[in-house]
């Protein structure tokens, strides 16, 4: 990664460091990002709320102190921001203005850090394409007649087409590291309570996480440090220490173990297993132990993950009504014709087929049948991987099953849809940490992601083996065709 350059080509590290010195001003820097925005945006559509004078405003009130002092960040539009729009690319938010900030929010103020704008997503965070957003689809940035992924999908594609260096996203089935499997940048999920969900809007509370977009596992791991921790204003966020994450990143790996499961990658096509076999082998190179585990569950991960998702997405989305909160229908109706017309118009499609499927899974006579299943499914699932675990110390998995489909592809299709998150979504059921680094471009000139899992709070391990495979690889950063 380059030290110098446009702005979201840069390190966070660099970033911040050349600001402390005085040798990189913020008006300047707040210039480049704006540039950079205005220039590519109307093609990529990263950004659904993008404002250049809120941009320099923010700017000018970072200050030249802290870890990310100075550093532009990208905020999917699902995480408060004060003052500015919120509106999880839905029609029922779309005038919400936050009166606060989420706690990551004002942690990366405080470390310095500024917003740029928002990005855009699925709605409500639902869906792998970021194509169900009522502001429109965004594009990879590799080809734009291709996806970006989603939800986080203009998270990723803001990173990948170097507008800022460091994105947020949400993750509850595999959110922000699929997108940047096909986006060809760094994605971490961190383990769930790790990192505080105040002021993220809920989707499915016992599986969605905050996590971090960047260039390098350097960076995520910067960014981790400034953003994890326990927070009063969300009980479920652990109270473990913070480690030093970027202190983590040195030593190599000679000597660790890690896992593959047997079959998992049967049903890739023939590109996409050499690379996942390729991979393995870098591994093996800088001294790792491959070594197989049994996951015997496994294969239940998608079933159980769309059973919890949307049964809890069904609760979360209640309180949208008209009423108190969300936009309302205009004209006069009943109560009930009130809460019909202000959720038909308010919600895509997308969003009421999951709430439809998740209040299915929770009506009398089905609850067990479904959602019960479906949690003892889960619990299985966990305790397979926390055994397995017991032997290696991390496990390796292909992000995504195929490279990043065109759009259109899967619309019709939403059985094909909720495949995208066939390897990502265990990580989310066990509530452990995984990461996605590039691995290498398929013969289309596509990115093609890795994913490593670990045990709960094993981040610092996860991002040393990111560290070293993203090294290993020579070229640490995929930069698009422009």
């Amino acid at each position: 990664m380059s030290d110098t350059g446009p702005v979201g080509a840069r390190s966070a590290a660099s970033i911040s460091r050349d600001v402390r010195r005085g040798t990189l001003a913020l008006r300047t820097l707040g210039g480049d990002v704006i540039d950079a925005v205005e220039k590519r945006n109307d093609e990529l559509r990263a950004f659904v709320h993008f404002d250049a004078g809120e941009a320099r405003a923010a700017c000018d009130a970072s200050h030249a102190e802290g870890a990310l002092a100075g550093v532009p960040i990208a905020v999917k539009d699902n995480i408060a921001t004060r003052g500015t729009l919120t509106t999880c690319a839905s029609r029922i938010l779309s005038s919400y203005r936050s009166p606060n900030d989420a706690t990551v929010i004002e942690r990366l103020a405080a470390a310095g850090a500024w917003v740029a704008g928002k990005t855009n997503l699925d709605e409500f965070a639902m869906g792998s394409s970021t194509e169900h957003s009522a502001f429109g689809p965004t594009s990879n940035p590799w080809d734009p007649t291709r996806v970006p992924g989603g939800s986080s999908g203009g998270s990723a594609a803001a990173v990948a087409a170097g507008l800022v260096p460091v994105a947020l996203g949400s993750d509850t089935g595999g959110s922000v590291r699929q997108p940047a499997a096909f986006c060809g940048v760094t994605g971490l999920k961190p383990t769930w309570g790790r990192v505080s969900r105040s002021g993220l809007v809920a989707f499915a509370s016992s599986l969605d996480q905050i996590g971090i977009f960047a260039r390098s596992a350097r960076d995520c791991a910067r960014v981790l440090g400034v953003i994890a921790g326990h927070d009063p204003r969300d009980a479920t966020t652990s109270i473990e220490p913070v480690p030093d994450y970027e202190s983590a990143l040195e030593g190599g790996i000679a000597g660790l173990s890690v896992g593959i499961v047997e079959g998992t990658w049967e049903t890739l096509d023939d590109e996409m297993r050499v690379c996942f076999e390729r991979s393995l082998t870098i591994l093996r190179d800088l001294g790792v132990t491959v070594t197989h585990v049994a996951l015997p569950s496994l294969g239940l991960s998608i079933a159980v993950y769309y059973i919890i998702a949307n049964a809890e997405a069904s609760a979360n989305l209640a309180r949208f009504d008209g009423i108190r909160y969300g936009r309302r229908a205009e004209g006069d109706h009943t109560l009930r014709e009130g809460y019909v017309r202000s959720r038909t118009e308010g919600f895509g499609d997308e969003v009421k087929r999951r709430i439809m499927l998740g209040t299915f899974a929770l009506s009398s006579g089905y609850y067990d049948e479904y959602y019960g299943r479906a949690q003892h499914a889960r619990a299985m699932i966990t305790a397979e991987l926390r055994a397995a675990f017991g032997g290696v110390d991390l496990i390796a998995m292909p992000t995504t099953p195929t490279v990043a489909f065109r759009k259109g592809e899967k619309l019709a299709d939403p059985l094909s849809m909720y495949l995208s998150d066939v390897y990502t979504a265990p990580a989310n059921l066990a509530g452990i940490p995984a990461i996605s680094v590039p691995a290498a471009l398929s013969s289309e000139g596509l990115p093609i992601g890795l994913q490593l899992l670990g045990p709960h709070f094993a981040e610092p391990l996860l991002l040393r083996a990111a560290a070293a495979f993203e090294s290993s690889l020579g070229v640490p950063v995929m930069v698009p065709p422009r």
